[in-house]
């Protein structure tokens, strides 16, 4: 296979409603047919200042949803002692399942043209969940607040700002939307560092306002930045209705082996993000801030992964450093049963930061070669993501049931979480497999 087509294999994000511009070649037929590249502008001041304002958006939608952990851990030792870690847990990956799964709806809408709706209806509702969580006591209250209300909002908001910078970019593509995924762990980092902060000082309820505060701040200052002078939020669709589930996917074995890595690995992705400060709080006996503190630990350090990764998959190919990420990621989280001291669990925290970033942006770089059609590329990852972001609801209540009845033995947790990842990585070696023997494919991909 020549060097050109190789580079192909090595494309940015493309999030579910976005037709790729296929601008060096595609796959038909296991042959490679060249196509010239498009007259588009690559970047520029308009487009890179939307990355800007995407990576506002993205410091709300994934950073508050990363920051669940001290919500979980404040609310096991205080707000909602009486429920189970499991049942708490439901709290934070319900907000993350409809963050995903709305992309199916929220991507066509996007190329209907109709993204300023979106993005205003978008902040507001994420916005009124958090400021109605910080009126919220009981459980169904903070469940319809924190759970629906801003997973909704934040749902709204994810696929379209990925399609948003990726119409702007070719060749920089994912340089921009590694920036913009960025923005998931200084929002993380932010709100965590905020909750410590306050949480003695003001109470539950205003440390929450402020969340709320800073929330609808940074979205005020990234609506000019996303919308002023922009020409790439009409409709390009041409009046194409875009479909939501495309049966032929369902014989793809390579589309299966995809979905199978993403569905494994993200059962266990989200469950150390979650249970960390717990764990440090109750069962290596750390303080608060400390246990509080490790989330902060764990998102600085998936900000270096995620770029180093980001930029090693430009260099050679994205199944690689996946792979690596994936599998180490699992082996972190058996060692994590061995870890009795609180400086080997900052550093485990670290080490699963820096390798567990990447797997976010990485899966969906690989998606155009699992599927050369542009026909159907948004609709079978949309399919993919619907399945994936199952997989983000009930992994952490399975793994929260897992945990003992005082709550101090996770063991359970850790096994769980690292070998639904290990057969995570095992289906990543499935594809890897299938698109070297089936599609023509380069080892590295």
């Amino acid at each position: 296979m020549s060097s050109q087509s190789h580079d192909n294999l090595r494309v940015g994000v493309e999030p579910a409603g976005f037709d790729r511009d296929l601008s060096k070649e595609v796959a038909v037929e296991d042959d490679i047919v060249s196509l010239p590249p498009p007259p588009l502008k690559d970047g520029g001041l308009r487009a890179w200042l939307q990355v800007v304002g995407c990576f506002l958006v993205f410091f709300n939608v994934w950073g508050f949803t990363f920051a669940f952990g001290v919500f979980q851990n404040y609310y096991e030792t205080h707000l909602l002692s009486s429920s189970t870690p499991s049942e708490i847990s439901w709290i934070g990956t319900l907000a993350s399942y409809l963050l995903i799964v709305i992309g199916i709806i929220s991507g066509p809408l996007f190329d209907l043209g109709h993204y300023r709706i979106m993005l205003f209806g978008g902040a507001a509702m994420s916005c009124f969940g958090i400021f109605m969580l910080s009126l919220s006591k009981v459980y169904y209250q903070i469940i319809l607040t924190q759970g629906i209300c801003t997973g909704l909002g934040c749902g709204v908001l994810f696929i379209p700002g990925m399609a948003l910078v990726s119409r702007s970019f070719n060749a920089r593509r994912a340089v921009a939307l590694g920036l913009v995924s960025c923005g998931a762990p200084f929002g993380g980092i932010i709100y965590t560092i905020v909750f410590e902060q306050l949480i003695d000082s003001v109470g539950f309820a205003w440390t929450v306002r402020v969340m709320g505060f800073i929330m609808t701040g940074t979205f005020l200052a990234a609506f000019p930045l996303l919308l002023w002078g922009a020409s790439n939020t009409g409709d390009i669709s041409s009046g194409t209705t875009r479909k939501l589930f495309d049966r032929a996917a369902l014989k793809d074995v390579g589309f299966w082996f995809y979905t199978g890595a993403n569905f494994f690995i993200f059962t266990g992705y989200l469950v150390p993000f979650f249970y960390i400060p717990s764990y440090a709080q109750l069962s290596l006996g750390a303080s608060r801030a400390l246990a509080l503190y490790s989330v902060v630990i764990a998102q600085g350090s998936s900000v270096v992964g995620r770029m180093i990764f980001a930029t090693l998959a430009l260099h050679i190919g994205v199944m690689i450093p996946w792979v690596m990420c994936a599998s180490v990621s699992a082996i972190l989280c058996l060692a994590w049963i061995g870890i009795k001291t609180k400086a080997a669990f900052c550093g485990f925290c670290a080490l699963y930061g820096f390798f567990s970033g990447a797997l976010i942006p990485l899966p969906p770089s690989i998606f155009p070669v699992v599927c050369p059609d542009p026909k159907v590329l948004g609709t079978r990852l949309g399919m993919a993501q619907a399945i994936g972001a199952t997989a983000s609801l009930i992994g952490s209540p399975i793994a929260g049931a897992l945990v003992g009845d005082n709550g101090q033995h996770y063991i359970g947790l850790q096994l769980f979480s690292g070998l639904v990842m290990l057969i995570g990585t095992a289906f990543q070696i499935f594809l890897w497999i299938n698109l070297v023997k089936k599609r023509n494919c380069k080892v590295s991909v």
